[in-house]
Order: C-alpha cells, then sequence, then structure tokens
C-alpha cells in the first residue's frame, strides 16, 4: 500500500516574493490616492480662496481728503507768487509749449510788473459737476487777477483747479492705493511692465518652466537682475495671497497652484489690471504706497498719464526692490536700475535712440522727501476726523474709499503756519521761553467754515492738538459778550452810556471778590465803548453784576457755547475755560452780524463711485439784533485803533477797518487775541502746556501773531455802513448824552436810531484857539 504525502504549507521564508510587491504596490496606490484626494481637496480650497477674494472686495481704500479748490476769477486778490505755490503744490510743470494737462507756460511782463501764465488744466469730478480739464490763460497784476479767459480768447467768469489732496484715513494694515483701469493706464508703462517682468505674460497659463531659465539667462547677460523669474500671475498671488514670511517651498507650491487657477477663472486683462494697482512700490512711515498710481503721486507728485519715459521706467524698475532702489535714500542705485529698464525699453522697441539718451541724461525728478507726508496738516485732519465720526463708523472711513471735500484753504493754511510760527519761535528766544507754544484757527466769516488750523509752534507736529484740546481761561476774551448783554438792552445802554470804573467787590462762595485794572488804576466814569477797547476790569464787572450773571451767561450760549458756564463774577473777566475752537464759535457770530453758524470743517462726502453721502448745507440763525453785533464790532474796532490793541495799528493795511480783543489770565498764563475783517476771523493763543507764568499779555503775545496774519493776507474790511435803523450822532464822553461836533471831548458813535440819547449836553461856545490849546495842555 503506497503511502499519501501529505501537503505542508508554505513557510514565511518560502513565501512568493511576488505577493509580497503586491501589497507595497498596492499601498503605495492607496496613499498616491490619497494625495491626489487631499491635492483635490487642497486645490479647492485654494480655488475658493482665489476667486472669493478676487471676485469680492479686493481692497479696503482710505477715505481720501481734500481741500478746497482754488477758483479763478478777475478781480480775485492773488499774487504771482501764491498762485505759482498753490500749482507746484497740485503738481503742475512749468514748461516752455502746453502740450498736455498738467502744464504750464509763465510769461514775465517787463512793462506792467505782472505776470502771465497759459495753462492746461486736469479737470476733476467735483461733488456737483465734473469740471472739465480746459486751456486758459491768466493775467496777474498788482496782486490781482487782472484777466482769464479761454484759449479763443473769451473771458471766462470762473475756473475750477482740482483740490490738494491733504491727507487720508487708512485701513488697519496701513494699505493705501489709488485705484486705476486698466483703460487709463499710459500704454508705455504697460509695455514696459511686460518687458521687463515678464515678456511673455500672454502665453503661459500662470506658470512658466522656461521662463526661469530665459530670465536666468538675459540677466547674465545684463549684469544685473532685469527679469526675474516668477510670471506676473505668480507675483500677484505671493503679494495677494500669501505672505512672505512663509518659507520659501511652502510659498512656491500654493504659488503656483494659485496662479494656475488665477489664469484658469479670469482674463489676463483682469490680472494685469489687479497687479498694476497692488504691486507695493514703497513705503511713508507706517503707510504702504500700492499701485502704480498712488506710485507716481508719492514719487513724483504727478498723475500717472503726466508722467515722462524716465519716471515711468523708474516706477517699474522699483517693482524689483521698493527698499533698495528707493531713489531717496540710495539715488544712485535708483539710477542705475532705471537705466537698466530704459535699455530694456529701447532694446523691445519701445522708445528710440534719441528718447533713450535723453531719459538716461535726466535726473530722477521725484520731489522732496519731506513733501510726501502722509497727512500734510495733521491738526487740520484730527478735527476733520473727530468731526466725520459724529456720522461715520471708524471702519467706513477707514476701508470704503469715501473723498471728503474740506473747507481747508491751503493758502490760509501756509500763511497761518508761517506767522504763528515765526512769532512764538522768535518770543520764546527773545524772551528766553523754550517751552512757549501757540495755536490759531482761521475761518471764513459768514459762513463758519474753518479756513485752517495751527495747534503747534512746529505746524507738522502730530501730537497734542491745542486747538482742540487746550481748554484754557479766556481772560478778556469774555467782555464782548458783557457788553452785548447791554447793548441788547438799547433802552438802558447804548455805546456813549457812561459806567463808572471805580473799585468795586462782591462776595462769592464765602470770599470776595474785588478785581483791579490791570494797570491798577481807577478810570473814574467812562463811555462804555471805551471800557470795553481798554479793557477796564471794575467797569466791566460792575456792568455784568448789574445786568445779571444769568443774562451775561445766557448771552455767551446765545453766541453758540455749549459748554458748562457756572454763575460766578469772577466768569465776567474769564474764569471760563474754552478751546480756541469753542472760542472760534462765539467770535463768529460777532463777526457775522449776530448770525451764528456752526464752525464746521467738512464741506460734502462722496461715496467711492461719486454718489453723495452727506452733504452739509450753511445753517444760518440770526441769534443777536444785527444793530447790537454792529455797536459791538465798532467798540471792538476802537479796541484795536485806540485800546488794548493800538500797538499794531500801524501795522495793519491803512483805512482797513478791522475789530477784535485782547485776552489776559493771571499771572499772564494765558495771551489770547481774538479778531476778524469782514472776511476772516483768525484766534490766536499763546503760552505754555504746564500753565506756568508768562512774560506775555494778549498784546504782547497772541496780538503780535495774528497782526503778522492779517498784513500778510489778503482780507476784505469790516463794512463802515451801519445797518438800517443805526445811526453816527455826536456824544458827550462825560456825560453821554447828545453832543455838538464842535464840543470838547465829544465822539462819533453809531446808536441805534429807535432809542437816541435825546437829551444834549451843555457845550461850551466853539472857540478854535482855545481848541488848540485845550488839546495841547491835556
Amino acid at each position: 500500500m503506497t503511502k499519501r504525502r501529505s501537503r505542508s504549507r508554505p513557510t514565511a521564508k518560502t513565501q512568493s516574493p511576488r505577493h509580497g510587491w503586491a501589497l507595497v504596490r498596492l499601498w503605495i496606490f492607496y496613499g498616491l490616492l490619497l494625495l491626489v484626494a487631499l491635492l483635490a481637496i487642497w486645490t479647492v480650497y485654494l480655488d475658493n480662496k482665489v476667486r472669493q477674494k478676487f471676485e469680492g472686495k479686493k481692497w479696503s481704500l482710505p477715505a481720501r481728503v481734500y481741500a478746497q479748490p482754488l477758483e479763478l476769477y478777475q478781480g480775485m486778490d492773488l499774487s504771482a507768487a501764491a498762485f505759482e505755490q498753490e500749482l507746484r503744490a497740485l503738481g503742475y510743470r512749468f514748461v516752455s509749449n502746453v502740450t498736455a494737462p498738467g502744464q504750464v507756460l509763465k510769461r514775465v511782463s517787463v512793462a506792467s510788473s505782472g505776470a502771465s501764465y497759459q495753462m492746461h488744466s486736469r479737470g476733476f469730478a467735483f461733488w456737483d459737476k465734473q469740471e472739465p480739464a480746459q486751456r486758459f490763460s491768466v493775467r496777474i497784476e498788482g496782486n490781482q487777477v487782472a484777466l482769464l479767459m479761454d484759449i479763443a480768447g473769451a473771458d471766462l467768469p470762473l475756473v475750477r483747479l482740482e483740490p490738494q489732496e491733504i491727507g487720508g484715513f487708512y485701513p488697519a494694515e496701513q494699505e493705501d492705493r489709488m485705484l486705476v483701469r486698466l483703460a487709463d493706464l499710459p500704454p508705455l508703462l504697460g509695455e514696459t511692465l511686460l518687458a521687463v517682468e515678464d515678456k511673455h505674460f500672454l502665453d503661459h497659463h500662470g506658470v512658466s518652466p522656461l521662463a526661469i531659465l530665459r530670465a536666468a539667462w538675459v540677466n547674465v547677460r545684463s549684469g544685473d537682475v532685469v527679469q526675474g523669474g516668477s510670471t506676473i500671475t505668480q507675483q500677484l498671488v505671493k503679494n495677494f495671497y500669501l505672505s512672505n514670511e512663509q518659507r520659501f517651498f511652502q510659498r512656491k507650491i500654493p504659488e503656483a497652484i494659485m496662479a494656475v487657477l488665477l489664469e484658469v477663472h479670469y482674463s489676463k486683462a483682469e490680472i494685469l489690471e489687479t497687479y498694476i494697482n497692488e504691486v507695493f512700490l514703497g513705503q511713508k512711515g507706517k503707510r504702504a504706497i500700492h499701485g502704480f498710481a498712488l506710485g507716481a503721486q508719492h514719487y513724483f507728485r504727478q498723475p500717472l498719464n503726466e508722467l515722462d519715459v524716465q519716471e515711468l521706467a523708474l516706477l517699474v524698475g522699483l517693482v524689483k526692490g521698493a527698499s533698495y532702489y528707493n531713489p531717496w535714500r540710495n539715488p544712485e542705485r535708483a539710477r542705475t536700475r532705471r537705466n537698466l529698464v530704459l535699455d530694456v525699453m529701447h532694446r523691445e522697441g519701445l522708445i528710440d535712440k534719441v528718447q533713450l539718451d535723453k531719459a538716461k541724461a535726466s535726473p530722477l525728478g521725484v520731489v522732496e522727501a519731506g513733501q510726501v507726508s502722509a497727512t500734510t496738516y495733521p491738526a487740520f485732519m484730527d478735527l476733520v476726523k473727530r468731526q466725520l465720526r459724529q456720522e461715520y463708523q471708524e471702519e467706513d472711513l477707514r476701508s470704503e474709499g469715501l473723498r471728503i471735500f474740506t473747507s481747508l484753504s491751503p493758502r490760509v493754511q501756509r500763511q497761518a503756519e508761517e506767522t504763528l510760527s515765526q512769532r512764538v519761535n522768535q518770543l520764546a528766544k527773545g524772551y528766553k521761553q523754550p517751552e512757549l507754544q501757540g495755536a490759531m484757527l482761521v475761518t471764513s466769516v459768514g459762513t463758519g467754515e474753518i479756513l485752517a488750523v495751527v495747534s503747534d509752534k512746529n505746524p507738522r507736529f502730530e501730537g497734542f492738538n491745542r486747538v482742540l484740546d487746550a481748554k484754557r481761561q479766556i481772560g478778556s476774551l469774555m467782555k464782548p459778550f458783557v457788553y452785548l448783554a447791554a447793548l441788547d438792552i438799547p433802552q438802558q445802554y447804548h455805546l456813549g452810556s457812561i459806567i463808572s470804573d471805580a473799585p468795586v467787590s462782591y462776595k462769592s462762595g464765602g470770599k470776595w471778590w474785588a478785581p483791579q485794572n490791570a494797570d491798577k488804576q481807577d478810570h473814574g466814569d467812562v463811555p462804555l465803548y471805551s471800557a470795553l477797547a481798554h479793557s477796564y476790569n471794575q467797569a466791566t464787572a460792575r456792568l455784568g453784576m448789574t445786568l445779571g450773571l444769568d443774562r451775561v451767561i445766557k448771552t455767551v450760549k446765545q453766541a453758540g457755547y455749549n459748554g458748562n458756564i457756572p454763575a460766578v463774577p469772577a466768569i465776567l473777566l474769564g474764569s471760563v475755560e474754552m478751546s480756541p475752537l469753542e472760542v472760534a464759535g462765539i467770535y463768529h457770530t460777532l463777526a457775522a452780524d449776530g448770525v451764528y453758524a456752526p464752525v464746521h470743517a467738512i464741506r460734502e462726502v462722496l461715496a467711492a463711485d461719486g454718489k453723495p453721502l452727506k452733504r452739509y448745507p450753511l445753517e444760518l440763525q440770526q441769534r443777536f439784533d444785527a444793530r447790537a453785533a454792529f455797536l459791538i464790532q465798532e467798540a471792538l474796532h476802537l479796541a484795536i485803533t485806540e485800546g488794548t490793541g493800538k500797538s499794531v495799528r500801524y501795522q495793519l493795511p491803512p483805512g482797513m477797518r478791522l475789530a477784535g480783543k485782547t485776552g489776559t489770565t493771571n499771572d499772564q498764563r494765558d495771551s489770547w487775541f481774538a479778531g476778524f475783517s469782514g472776511e476772516h476771523l483768525a484766534v490766536v493763543w499763546m503760552g505754555r502746556d504746564d500753565n506756568q507764568q508768562t512774560p506775555f499779555s494778549g498784546a504782547t503775545g497772541a496780538l503780535q501773531a495774528w497782526a503778522d496774519f492779517m498784513k500778510a493776507t489778503p482780507t476784505r474790511g469790516l463794512e463802515a455802513e451801519p445797518p438800517s435803523g443805526v445811526s453816527y450822532i455826536w456824544l458827550d464822553k462825560v456825560s453821554g448824552k447828545l453832543s455838538s461836533e464842535t464840543c470838547q471831548g465829544a465822539v462819533y458813535l453809531p446808536v441805534r436810531s429807535d432809542f437816541l440819547p435825546l437829551q444834549a449836553a451843555p457845550c461850551q461856545e466853539s472857540n478854535p484857539i482855545k481848541n488848540f490849546w485845550q488839546k495841547l495842555v491835556n
């Protein structure tokens, strides 16, 4: 019988090798499948990220703030120097032949000592209409616009130039940009950008492996980095979606995928337009400059379409490294880079040899570094921001691209800065007062529009805003409102009414309050106008207490002050604390014939698409009788001609009626002056931030800066013609009664016609010799 052999199972040592490889391949297959699945999920995620940002709100656009535009008209007060300063601030170029917007041709007239200008304005979209770009001529003679006509020789009633951009409110990441459409781009810029950064942009699909080799070869031949290996699409992805803090390979892989996805979903034109608005071109402090449109303004203060060949080349060269090629810090490095770009432009047939040589020989042409401040007028911008916060949220100001038109006058602002800074520094040096500070606010009389704000002797200082936040006692600036309260009772008081300047004392808070005059003298019985013009403390205190504190407080509130005023006698002489802005508010009512208009800095607010969001119409309220306001103006005019302000009367334009009041607080801690013409109101404060004593009264400090400003600023004097219901008559200084022009001591004053002093003062027979001798003796 034969035995069967049993089959034994192979041991591990005898297992088929093919079976083991099959398992490995299986695991590799599953791994690749998982990798593909993860890659697909990642790609879907990146695709969603690409489309979400590209199709949504690409950027947070800052709000842009503009000054009021220069409006030219025949007869306007404007010097040639001031006009040219305005044009340079707007970036106009003085040329020998006007061929494009933003250019000016100047001709000097020897015979008339004037100047003529042919110019081409740029045009601008204002809140009310689109101001067209146009060519016109201006002739200035004797600090006045003598002629304004169009290119055909017809008279122009008005030409409004584009406004100066004075600042903005920037997103939290401090990125700033001005959006430009591809169709509005200078063709030479787009062509140069493609030639230098991505010559085959139209041929690839987001990533070009050959571009890396091609760029390396070009760079070796050129001896410098002229072309990069990344495509424009990759550069956009890197800047738009990714962070430079990521490691190279962590960034490069998603960069390549996202570049391809961008090319799949969007056209080349859309990608290039986004790149042109996104590319980083510089830094100003914390503010990052993005996009070619803003880059042109940042470096050249010119619109993009007005740049010359060499300027376009510099901008394109900065794409490679805005910090490394910074033309202010590294001018020679920037010049070398610019010239390499010019060589590429010539090699690609974009410019000819003549253009190349001329461009290479040109200077960099960038503006001075100090002229590109992110906020040119910090104190004014602070005021604008605070007023906007009453209507808009902070995020809207920083991201919605609002266009804010303000009342700031660059001419008035520059004059205010210059006069305040010079006078404060002069006084600080002369009296060894290094801590002396100053502030000035200027408004337009009648509208309440704020034309200038200076809050520091260094106008560019972005710290403490004294115009808004320095609450100081106002001293004698309070007195006109005491007298206005009296003149608002015409049955009892007029400018010639006699009041006593004898010593007074009143009990207040358990203590006796007994003010004295600044000269420590008593002046007896004086006319009401003289007590105000000479700022007599005793007369004012007596008048105010006779009227009643409630009446005086009501008058100040009626003039526009919204703060608290305690009902104590000391307020009559200015123990109330106000900021220069608040002082301007109440004094504007005096300057505007008793009409209240809130002082404000904003005219219009437009959305990014030009649609009006908020209008700020003129708000006028007749708070005081115009006749009483005219009488106060007359008394404050006399304060300058014969009272506490007379030290500057010969510095001011002869024949111009101005009015104002000095203010000095205890120990001369505060020096104030608030004064006005028929066109401008200016409030000046001087003092120390630590509230220590200074050597300056209102007359020796703030008044001097105010006078400097007024004599340097074209302005219109106060109306000399009284309003209906007011007549000028002769009043006796001693009795306050009707007098004759021939009487000694008579003064010619305006009074309310319906409440004339009916009694006549006794008058001695006129004797010219006796009168003349009496004047000599007195």
